[in-house]
């Protein structure tokens, strides 16, 4: 099974996995992932980061529940990115988003740049294994097979794909916990109109020894993963490498990402303080007349 998968992948660029999660795996990843969904990312308060119009963004999904580690390490999974990747791949990024219903075409077609091209005359692999934690009908994932590997990774404009068939278009549409794997550099897109809100994780893979373009470095995209330790039980070592335990290559010490909103940051910060002096004026009060009624034996 996982050579017959690779051989596919190889000559499509994209395959549709058979099931890697069992109900209760599913249902406790669509809870975790929900949970950080209620409301944006803002002081104390985990939720999901907001950058453009049409998606919610979460970051670091690894650290949300098992299911998503046990998905990311599962033996399938494993044998074909090691057959297509070769032995020094690693998961470089863990993260997933929610599309909200819109006709606006938003994402169009691309492949996803992430290595320095300036150095690399190659294109190297880059594999996301991708899954849907809500039933996808609409705005689903679609890919032109066998477009892999062809180009560096770059924006697509609709006029470069005057000739490509229909017939040639994969659409991933599924059920909560489809899973599917795709060469990055392949043309793909998510298709509109998206007609309802779509859940969706991506685990992205390939061999951290391979410099980045600046935009990343900068961004710090690939960042070690952020990993829960009460997930990591009964790892192999070979689990430890694939998720980079002591590989510092891309770690930036003291990293500060760019302030993209800094005078909407202020205002927030100011906001919060003064709610804080304002509690704080009135703890001694409502101290001292907590003290008062119990004397009095009104509480």
């Amino acid at each position: 099974m996982p050579h017959e998968l690779t051989t596919i992948l190889e000559r499509d660029g994209l395959i549709r996995l058979p099931s890697l999660l069992s109900a209760s795996q599913l249902r406790g990843m669509q809870e975790a992932f929900q949970t950080r969904l209620q409301r944006m990312a803002w002081n104390d308060v985990p939720g999901f980061e907001r950058t453009e119009m049409f998606r919610h963004m979460i970051q670091d999904v690894l650290v949300l529940d098992q299911g998503f580690l046990d998905v990311a390490l599962h033996p399938l999974v494993k044998q074909v990115l090691h057959e297509y990747l070769g032995p020094h791949f690693q998961l470089v990024e863990a993260k997933g988003w929610r599309s909200l219903p819109t006709k606006k075409d938003f994402h169009g077609w691309h492949g996803d740049a992430w290595y320095d091209q300036s150095i690399h005359r190659d294109i190297p692999r880059e594999i996301k294994l991708a899954i849907y934690l809500t039933d996808v009908t609409s705005g689903s994932f679609a890919y032109i097979k066998g477009s892999h590997g062809k180009q560096h990774p770059r924006l697509i404009p609709d006029r470069e794909l005057t000739g490509v068939s229909e017939e040639s278009i994969v659409h991933m549409t599924g059920p909560a916990g489809s899973a599917f794997m795709f060469d990055t550099s392949g043309i793909h897109r998510q298709s509109t109109p998206v007609l309802e809100a779509r859940q969706a994780i991506f685990l992205n893979y390939h061999d951290p020894a391979v410099p980045l373009q600046r935009e990343d470095i900068e961004y710090y995209r690939y960042h070690p993963l952020l990993l829960n330790a009460a997930f990591l039980g009964n790892l192999t070592r070979e689990d430890e490498r694939i998720l980079g335990f002591g590989d510092k290559r891309n770690y930036q010490h003291g990293f500060v990402r760019r302030r993209r909103h800094p005078a909407l940051e202020a205002m927030n910060r100011s906001f919060v303080e003064m709610t804080m002096q304002v509690n704080h004026a009135m703890y001694y009060p409502r101290r001292a007349l907590s003290k008062m009624r119990a004397a009095l034996g009104l509480v």
